[in-house]
């Protein structure tokens, strides 16, 4: 089949090859002919071929003229395609600043609506935290005290600002990771850290909350390998 389809190629190749060779002799056989009859005419305008001729080397004087007005059209061909490329160039850079711009736009909507959710969760916390019968809505720790569970709506409100800390780059991971075990040492704070592990697992695992829940995660477990400090 390969075979078949090189042949193939080859025969067209060859009808095309054929075809531009006498199209090319035609329109050569066509240019002489006209070439014959313009000449006739140019004769017989001007009374005889000499006339022609002698018509046709004064003609020749105007030819550096002609050089040089063509010269000059050329380069203002030229300086015009280069002012047209400069002027796009242009326009390029300057869309290209205006995408910046709107996606600069977009993070920084992005970010305040981000807050505005944020604080809005700290003042329904703030809520629940001041009224125990609006905590028992907000909170899934019913079986808790109350002491505990405004500890608990509190530990939540830390978590969600160093969750925020982290989407808007203000700490590394890192930084992240030793604040963990700074909070991970509390009782408090593990208590809630360990009531909670449950509904953290359901969320997605490219949330904001699950990533920086592994930071935590992971410092537990380094908590819980740390040797116990030594009694003097």
């Amino acid at each position: 089949m390969a075979g078949s389809a090189a042949r193939s190629s080859v025969v067209r190749f060859c009808a095309w090859l054929v075809t531009a060779i006498f199209v090319i002799g035609l329109v050569g056989a066509a240019s002489i002919v006209v070439s014959g009859w313009l000449i006739d005419g140019v004769e017989q305008a001007n009374g005889s071929r000499r006339n022609a001729v002698e018509r046709s080397a004064l003609g020749d004087y105007f030819g550096a003229v002609s050089a040089i007005f063509s010269g000059i059209a050329l380069l203002l061909l030229v300086t015009a395609l280069l002012y047209q490329q400069l002027e796009l160039r242009l326009q390029r850079t300057e869309l290209a600043l205006q995408r910046e711009e709107l996606a600069a736009s977009r993070n920084e909507l992005r970010r305040s609506a981000e807050a505005d959710m944020r604080s809005l969760h700290v003042q329904l916390t703030q809520m629940a935290m001041a009224d125990p019968a609006l905590a028992a809505v907000w909170t899934t720790h019913h079986d808790e005290p109350e002491p505990t569970a405004r500890q608990h709506l509190f530990a939540n409100l830390v978590f969600s600002h160093f969750v925020l800390a982290r989407s808007w780059g203000s700490y590394s991971d890192a930084d992240l990771l030793a604040h963990a075990h700074g909070l991970l040492r509390n009782p408090a704070f593990l208590h809630y850290w360990d009531s909670t592990r449950s509904a953290r697992s359901r969320l997605s695992p490219n949330s904001p909350e699950a990533q920086l829940a592994q930071l935590f995660e992971q410092a537990v477990s380094d908590l819980r390998h740390e040797p116990p400090p030594s009694t003097p």
